[in-house]
């Protein structure tokens, strides 16, 4: 799966933005404060609202007075992702449409009034809606791979749920007879949207189960590491030899369970005889470490969100970083980065590459590629972070 587009109106700054043809792997620029967080709480939204409801995603961004665009209080927030799948078949464009507003009954609470599933079932016409909600009731077809049928003799399931706060995907998208509500479910499950912390990262961890995925704020790291060692010991073999091409120094990198239950990362120094915890590693090399952890996890994400990866980072470590980021997507997963660092764009190809301005207090995204000048650079030999770094971004060379 794919998105091939986004659409949203009136989401904090976004008050009116759209990307189309995103590539698989695509890097966010832009000054402080043009809306780069914003863009990426739309995939953290989204995901919020599966795993739990429409107003407490808004309630933990503030409510949905401090989300929706200033000036827009009465309007809607709309959504829409335009993502490519396979069904009977043959890869088609699927759209999911979702629009959100403010109860007025009750202004606690959120409304969804209209959530949409819809896609063309042959080469001509107009796309059909096999998910269809409006505040809180609707339906989905349920034999939508049986392309023999015409329109009219599909068979639609009436559904109410139980709250209209409620996305109708998170019930429908359980059970595989609704085939895009539950590919869109799975796509939501997986997205990744990186809130890495360092200190989160540090230290001893208790043992409880196993984690095979990179938690957000990279807290569980120890867990992951264990995992990989312990299943995948081939894979974990791969990211210690990463690590000591990257990391001066480096011998070995263990996870080590202690005597009361708890896990821990050591780390060996090829200069020293006894290992170090991680408590003593430097912030880059635990970052790097955990980067690794993520991309090479053979229980990939559908979709990678990662801010500003370069910080705490050695300049020098950031070309191959955006190398890895990209070599992600050959595993089919896509991959959204924002970053401030000429150093990481250099590697970063014009197609790749969006810019995001504020124009009288919104955001505007514009395209690499689709400015001349910037193109014409590219292929005399300039690099994208050369260009970005002198200001060619900038309004007058528009």
């Amino acid at each position: 799966m794919r998105l091939e587009s986004i659409r949203v109106k009136n989401f904090k700054s976004l008050q009116d933005i759209y990307m189309d043809e995103v590539p698989q792997f695509c890097v966010l620029v832009g000054e402080n404060g043009t809306g780069k967080s914003t863009f990426f709480d739309i995939f953290g939204f989204l995901r919020d609202c599966l795993h739990s409801n429409v107003t407490k995603a808004l309630q933990v961004r503030g409510g949905f007075k401090e989300v929706i665009s200033r000036g827009n209080s009465d309007g809607k927030i709309e959504i829409e992702l335009k993502f490519r799948m396979d069904i009977a078949e043959k890869n088609r464009l699927v759209s999911y449409i979702l629009e959100i507003g403010n109860n007025s009954n009750n202004s606690n609470k959120a409304i969804v009034h209209r959530e949409i599933l819809r896609y063309k079932r042959s080469s001509y016409g107009s796309p059909y809606h096999f998910l269809d909600f409006k505040n809180g009731e609707g339906f989905a077809i349920t034999n939508e791979e049986d392309f023999s049928k015409k329109d009219e003799q599909l068979e639609r399931e009436e559904q109410k749920l139980d709250s209209s706060d409620v996305l109708a995907i998170k019930g429908l998208g359980q059970f595989q007879k609704f085939k895009a509500a539950n590919a869109f479910r799975q796509l939501l499950e997986r997205w990744y949207v990186s809130d890495f912390h360092i200190d989160s990262a540090r230290g001893s961890k208790e043992i409880t189960g196993f984690d095979s995925h990179l938690s957000e704020t990279g807290d569980n790291l120890q867990l992951v590491a264990s995992h990989l060692y312990e299943n995948h010991p081939q894979v974990f073999e791969k990211i210690i030899e990463q690590m000591q091409a990257r990391v001066p120094g480096i011998g070995n990198i263990k996870p080590q369970k202690t005597a009361d239950g708890r896990l821990l990362l050591q780390f060996q120094d090829g200069a020293f005889k006894d290992p170090f915890i991680d408590k003593y590693v430097s912030d880059g090399t635990l970052k790097i470490f955990a980067y690794l952890l993520l991309l090479y996890n053979p229980e990939n994400h559908e979709l990678l969100c990662v801010e500003e990866p370069e910080n705490q980072l050695y300049p020098k470590l950031l070309w191959e970083l955006a190398e890895e980021f990209e070599g992600y997507t050959n595993s089919g997963g896509q991959v959204f980065v924002s970053s401030h660092s000429p150093d990481f764009l250099n590697a970063v190809g014009v197609d790749n590459v969006f810019w995001l301005k504020k124009q009288n207090g919104y955001t505007t995204i514009n395209r690499a590629n689709e400015n001349k000048q910037i193109v014409a650079y590219m292929r005399e030999g300039d690099q994208m972070g050369y260009l970005w770094g002198q200001g060619f971004f900038d309004d007058e060379n528009l």
